[in-house]
């Protein structure tokens, strides 16, 4: 006989229906799972299943594996923000505008960590017309606070203004840094007053590479807009894709050789010295005096108003060879390895029984293939992800000694 659903079966399929897509991810995530006690009895969050370090192992690995490709040091990248009223829907919550205002404040801090040679300006697209609100810069909070003070969404965008607007910036600037702009769009309309192709055209004549992440559908434009200029376009399906899509542009990209010219660099490091009341300087003002000319300057990475000569600290420069020699992926612990009994960074007692189908237990014991010391999981991620250095290594320790 056929199989014929009951009221009840009826009732819960029209209730999985009427759930939201945000509802729906945090019905099926049952993040109660996750807590576990520890040693101290202390309630902690695990980081979920093998499957999710098989990932994030998979990503450092395919980081080690595109060590090769050249990549630029230097970026300057425009993030051009849509502000229509398509930001003002409710299909994420708050609304989309609350998520993708909070995704690039993470946005901001995270591409300078890993650029901090770069520099980075924000333009907001609104009305139909195109607003710059901060110049390029290398500080961060700087952009955030910019956004947070015009965060009001009103009309449509404006894809040629927008364009036409970092064009001018971008094409004066020297060629042995990557010119890229982001677009964020959340409309599936654009509001030009003219032909929107020029501008696009024009783009790709100045060696400018336009990047496009739509948080709503996609647009025809915009893809057609990536693929001339040689970027990267995606749309989001929720609300962790559109974070995953957004952290995929904050690494370098691969150089694109005949854009972008390998040159030497005059650079120089400032020292720091405090502003007397009442004294006399040129420049803007600031702590940082230039090597060259004793301007100042306010922050660093910059570039010296006066000289135009380009100002860093020797911590930014040491922090931008991590994407030419990143750390070798450590090498899974086997059911016959011989296993340390705490982690080397975190002094963490390790189990084994991790690495034997333990899937909730987030150690999984790993080995550097240099030093030979046994590491966690958290400390293999945050070694390959952030510190970029392996302290064993860099003690010159090996298992034993």
């Amino acid at each position: 006989p056929m199989y014929e659903p009951d009221d009840d079966d009826l009732a819960a399929e029209e209730q999985a229906r009427s759930l939201r897509a945000w509802e729906k991810h945090y019905q099926d995530e049952n993040t109660w799972e996750d807590l576990e006690e520890d040693e101290s009895g202390r309630l902690r969050m695990t980081t979920g299943d093998k499957g999710h370090r098989e990932k994030r192992r998979r990503e450092i690995a395919q980081v080690a594996a595109n060590s090769h490709v050249c990549k630029g040091m230097i970026r300057f990248l425009y993030v051009v923000l849509d502000l229509s009223y398509a930001v003002n829907e409710e299909d994420m919550r708050p609304s989309r505008l609350a998520v993708i205002s909070a995704l690039m404040y993470k946005f901001f801090r995270e591409y300078f960590s890993q650029n901090p040679l770069s520099q980075l300006g924000l333009v907001v697209t609104r009305n139909g017309i195109a607003e710059r609100l901060t110049e390029l810069s290398g500080n961060p909070e700087t952009h955030i606070a910019a956004l947070k003070e015009h965060l009001d969404a009103a009309g449509d965008m404006s894809i040629q203004n927008s364009l036409e607007l970092v064009n001018i910036s971008l094409a004066q600037l020297p060629l042995y840094g990557s010119r890229e702009v982001l677009f964020v769009v959340s409309g599936l309309s654009t509001c030009d007053p003219g032909n929107v192709h020029t501008a696009i055209a024009a783009a790709k004549n100045a060696k400018i590479r336009v990047s496009v992440v739509s948080v709503a559908a996609e647009m025809y434009l915009c893809r057609r807009m990536s693929e001339e200029t040689g970027g990267m376009f995606g749309v989001s399906t929720s609300q962790h894709h559109l974070e995953e899509l957004l952290m995929a542009h904050a690494p370098p990209p691969p150089l694109n050789e005949e854009a972008t010219k390998a040159s030497l660099v005059h650079m120089g490091f400032p020292q720091k010295r405090a502003l007397d009341q009442g004294a006399f300087f040129s420049g803007r003002g600031g702590e940082y005096v230039c090597p060259r000319c004793s301007s100042r300057v306010e922050e660093l990475p910059s570039q010296c108003n006066v000289c135009s000569l380009t100002l860093v600290s020797s911590p930014h420069l040491a922090r931008s060879y991590h994407h030419l020699f990143p750390v070798a992926p450590f090498e899974d612990l086997g059911e016959g390895g011989s296993a340390a009994e705490r982690c080397f960074a975190c002094r963490r007692k390790l189990d084994i029984r991790a690495n034997q189908g333990n899937d909730n237990d987030d150690q999984a014991p790993s080995v550097c293939g240099k030093c030979t010391q046994v590491f966690c999981f958290p400390c293999d991620a945050y070694i390959h992800e952030r510190l970029h250095n392996c302290p064993g290594c860099e003690n010159g320790f090996k298992r034993g000694d």
